[in-house]
C-alpha cells in the first residue's frame, strides 16, 4: 500500500525563503517622538535547539501590529505582514518600524508567507511527504508544515518585545518496537505513513487556530525519520470518527498496517508505539502519551 503512494506537495501556499522587497521608493517620514519597534522571538523548541526545530540564521517571521482599539485586518494596520529576518542574534525588518504612544496588538507567525489572502481564513497545507531535508533557502517539508503563532497585547515600548511561539498543528511520533516473535533486528530504514487525514486547513491569524478544510480530501502523509526507529509528522488538527487505515510501516518490502480512530489535537504531540511482530497482521499499538506544546 505504502509503495504506491506518491509524494505530496511541499506546502502549497507558502512563500517560504528570503523576504522580498517591493522596490518602491519610500518617502522619509517624521520619526520624532516615536520609539523603535524591536522584537525577540523564541521558538517552542529553543530549549532543545536542533537544526530543523529552532530558529536559525536566515529564518523569516511574519509580523502584524494593529491599534488595540482596532481589529486586525488584511491591510490598514500599523504593520502589515512585515517580514523579519533572523541574523543569528537579532530580528531585522527591511525598514525601521516605529511605535506611536498607545496600546497595540501584535500577531506573529512562522514560516513567513509573502502573500496573505485573509487574516481569518488563511489557506495552509502541510506537506504530504515530510521525509525530505531542507534545500538551499527552503525549509524542510516537515518544518514548513509546522505553523507557529504568537500574539501579545502591550503598550508601546522602547525595549524589545519578547514573544514565544506555540505550535497550532498536531504532531505524531511513531516509535517502532521489536516484538517477541520478530526475527532479527528492525531495519535502520523504514517508511512510515499516516493515512486518511486532510492536509489542508485554514488559519485564523487573529486567534492562532487551524481548522481542517471542510471540503478537503483525505490523503497520506509520509513521516520523516526523527531518531532511531522513530518517525514523526505534522498533521492538521482533526478527528477521525471511524476506524480507518491509520498507520502503515513498510520494512524490507513488507507492509504492516494498523487501523484505528484517532483525534489529532491542536498543539499536541501524540506519542505512539507500534510493536512489530513476525506476522504483519499482528501489529500492536501502545499509546505512549501526549505532550502539550511540545519542545
Amino acid at each position: 500500500m505504502g509503495n504506491n503512494i506518491t509524494s505530496g506537495i511541499l506546502v502549497a501556499l507558502l512563500g517560504i525563503g528570503i523576504c522580498s522587497c517591493s522596490g518602491d521608493i519610500v518617502e522619509p517620514e517624521d520619526t520624532s517622538g516615536k520609539m523603535r519597534m524591536e522584537f525577540a522571538f523564541s521558538h517552542p523548541e529553543s530549549a532543545t535547539r536542533a537544526t530543523d526545530t529552532a530558529f536559525e540564521n536566515g529564518d523569516n517571521v511574519g509580523l502584524f501590529v494593529h491599534r488595540e482599539s482596532q481589529p486586525l485586518e488584511i491591510a490598514g494596520n500599523v504593520v502589515n505582514n512585515e517580514c523579519l529576518t533572523y541574523d543569528g542574534k537579532n530580528w531585522k525588518a527591511s525598514r525601521q518600524l516605529y511605535w506611536d504612544k498607545g496600546d497595540y496588538g501584535v500577531a506573529a507567525y512562522y514560516p513567513y508567507m509573502e502573500e496573505i489572502s485573509s487574516v481569518t481564513d488563511l489557506p495552509f497545507e502541510v506537506a504530504t511527504d515530510q521525509s525530505g531535508a531542507a534545500s538551499g533557502n527552503s525549509l524542510s517539508p516537515y518544518e514548513a508544515s509546522d505553523f507557529l503563532y504568537s500574539t501579545k497585547r502591550l503598550a508601546a515600548s522602547s525595549t524589545a518585545v519578547n514573544m514565544t511561539f506555540r505550535h497550532i498543528m498536531s504532531k505524531i511520533s511513531v516509535r517502532l518496537i521489536k516484538g517477541e516473535e520478530y526475527e532479527g533486528d528492525l531495519p535502520e530504514v523504514a517508511e512510515v505513513y499516516i493515512h486518511n487525514t486532510v492536509p489542508s486547513a485554514t488559519i485564523d491569524l487573529t486567534a492562532g487556530v487551524a481548522t481542517k478544510a471542510p471540503k478537503g480530501a483525505s490523503k497520506t502523509i509520509k513521516a520523516r525519520k526523527a531518531a532511531t526507529n522513530t518517525y514523526s509528522a505534522i498533521v492538521v488538527p482533526q478527528r477521525l470518527e471511524n476506524r480507518v487505515p491509520l498507520l502503515e510501516v513498510v520494512m524490507n518490502g513488507v507492509s504492516f498496517l494498523y487501523e484505528s480512530k484517532f483525534l489529532f489535537k491542536p498543539g499536541v504531540h501524540h506519542l505512539v508505539n507500534l510493536v512489530i511482530d513476525k506476522n504483519p497482521e499482528q501489529i500492536k499499538i501502545e499509546i505512549g502519551g501526549e505532550i502539550v506544546n511540545w519542545n
